[in-house]
């Protein structure tokens, strides 16, 4: 029997909006979920189980030469999939075998390669810059952050649906709080041309119902800290909405200040945030501390920043440099 490729896609994203997970997470699941379906030349997914999986995600791994990270993305989908969606308990689903992540350490800056870094991005892209390696935040979350979550009084940055949809608190910067404050009084003045013009609402899900959208989505404190420079048609709406910034911008922005700084190290905007839990840890702060402001579930996710702090060749003295 033939799949209806198009409804059950439907099915998927209904089911996911419903739950309230990110738009990311629905493309992502709907792209393996079609990919899957196709693989097995469109059968219906009823018709398939826990060894159609296995074949399609040793497929990945072998023909496709995905990462282990995109692998288990896939599975979690066909996961949902089948479970959500479906109504369908696969047995032995979960014993499937599992891609494991390779243990790579981070690339991580000097604090002199760091200022240099920053000192040649410009505009937005330089105090967006400024929030990853003052804050630790990862690059979706400044693109994604509202005014409201913003707290000048505390000091503090309050991250919504962070990895993992966990909300955490992490620091703002002292020397941040001037060119911050001064950013959003720009932002502000936008809004408000917006309100004029009849626009001004954001997209809230899943913050918000639907329910309360409307008395919501113009309030200033809704909007985000860095609204993209044009007013668009959202993929969930066809109302006309100013978005967040693109990632795409700020990682041109930093390929491009990291060649301008003479650097070869293969350094990209979340290379802030490793630097910014590196740089803390030399500081002497608690490795707990640490993973509460980066927001890792499990404290041995924080410990590989000391394996860059005091492991590896550094620590070890060369027989070469003993030679008389």
């Amino acid at each position: 029997m033939a799949a209806s490729l198009p409804e059950l896609l439907d099915q998927v994203r209904e089911l996911l909006r419903l739950k309230c997970y990110s738009l990311r997470t629905e493309e992502a699941y709907t792209y393996w979920i079609r990919g899957f379906i196709r693989f097995h030349e469109r059968r219906h997914p009823r018709e398939l189980g826990k060894e159609e999986i296995e074949r399609f995600l040793g497929f990945l791994a072998s023909e496709r030469l995905v990462s282990a990270s995109t692998q288990n993305q896939a599975k979690a989908a066909l996961r949902f999939f089948y479970k959500e969606v479906l109504g369908i308990e696969l047995p032995g689903l979960d014993d499937v075998e599992q891609a494991t992540r390779p243990k790579k350490l981070p690339v991580v800056l000097t604090r002199d390669e760091t200022a240099q870094v920053l000192a040649r991005l410009e505009g937005t892209h330089q105090l967006i810059g400024k929030l990853l390696y003052g804050s630790g935040l990862r690059l979706l979350e400044a693109c994604r952050l509202r005014v409201k979550d913003v707290d000048f009084a505390q000091r503090q940055i309050l991250v919504r649906g962070g990895k993992g949809t966990k909300d955490r608190v992490t620091m703002l910067a002292e020397k941040l709080v001037l060119p911050l404050s001064r950013h959003l009084e720009g932002v502000k003045a936008l809004h408000e041309q917006d309100l004029a013009e009849g626009y001004g609402a954001v997209y809230l899900l899943p913050f918000a119902r639907e329910c309360v959208h409307q008395a919501l989505e113009r309030e200033w404190g809704w909007q985000y800290v860095f609204p993209a420079v044009h007013r668009s048609n959202g993929t969930r709406s066809d109302s006309n909405r100013r978005h967040h910034v693109g990632e795409q911008g700020v990682q041109r922005a930093m390929r491009q200040a990291v060649r301008s700084a003479n650097l070869v190290k293969p350094v990209t905007p979340h290379t802030l945030r490793h630097s910014f839990a590196t740089h803390l840890l030399q500081d002497g702060y608690d490795i707990r501390t640490v993973q509460e402001l980066m927001g890792h579930k499990d404290v041995k996710t924080t410990m590989i920043y000391t394996q860059v702090l005091n492991g590896g060749p550094r620590a070890v003295i060369s027989p070469f440099d003993r030679l008389g």
